[in-house]
């Protein structure tokens, strides 16, 4: 099931954490839809600047917004103006206050996300497909990455049948549930039609510290008395 079932949620609570930090009794469904808006809206407006991830906190007053992007200069724009035009939509769809905080990608060379847009970027230029799997494929394990796989799908160079082609250097241990990875998508629109571009990074084992294991342990052992 490693092999079929996304990597990311696969993880959540042990390699990583959930993307939305609230919880509610009686608005859960606006809630979530309110959640769903705000990514589509800040993902289309900033499709360029490197979208990771969007994380959302909701408070009974206010909701904050964190951002984690490749490129922090063109969300934030002249003097914030970017920042400040965003707020006012999402106040506006929200009907709350809207921190939005900032967060610059470390290292965006071995992010999946980053990766996959950058492929899918070359593609729409026209730039040939299987070289540019292999830069990038290359400035990944150079990054410190310690597997990558990349697949593109759709109509390769104009052919007028679909196919699929990937690259992988290193080692991707989907079924271990510790092992660090991560998944990046997007969509290259070209002439011919769109190209789906999927990326895979392995960048180690989560491994919990002493402490946070001793927690367990105690935590299991007040469950089981």
């Amino acid at each position: 099931m490693g092999q079929k079932v996304n990597p990311i949620g696969l993880r959540i609570g042990i390699t990583r954490g959930w993307d939305s930090i609230w919880f509610s009794q009686s608005d859960y469904k606006k809630n979530l839809h309110e959640d769903i808006k705000i990514r589509k809206f800040i993902q289309g407006r900033f499709h360029n600047a490197g979208i990771v991830k969007v994380v959302i906190e909701r408070f009974p007053e206010k909701i904050n917004v964190n951002l984690h992007t490749a490129k922090p200069g063109i969300v934030i724009g002249q003097k914030g103006s970017n920042i400040e035009a965003v707020k006012k939509i999402l106040k506006t769809m929200t009907e709350k206050p809207v921190n939005l905080n900032i967060i610059e990608v470390k290292k965006p060379e071995t992010v999946a996300q980053c990766i996959a847009e950058s492929i899918a970027l070359q593609i729409e230029q026209r730039q040939p497909f299987r070289r540019v799997m292999k830069q990038e494929l290359r400035r990944a394990m150079r990054g410190g990455v310690e597997g990558i796989k990349i697949l593109i799908s759709g109509r390769l160079n104009g052919a007028d049948m679909a196919r699929r082609e990937n690259y992988k250097e290193g080692r991707i241990p989907l079924h271990t549930l510790r092992a660090k990875i991560d998944l990046g998508f997007k969509e290259a629109k070209t002439t011919f039609g769109q190209i789906g571009v999927k990326v895979w990074t392995y960048s180690g084992d989560f491994i919990q510290s002493k402490e946070e294991s001793e927690e367990d342990k105690y935590a299991v052992k007040r469950r089981t008395s």
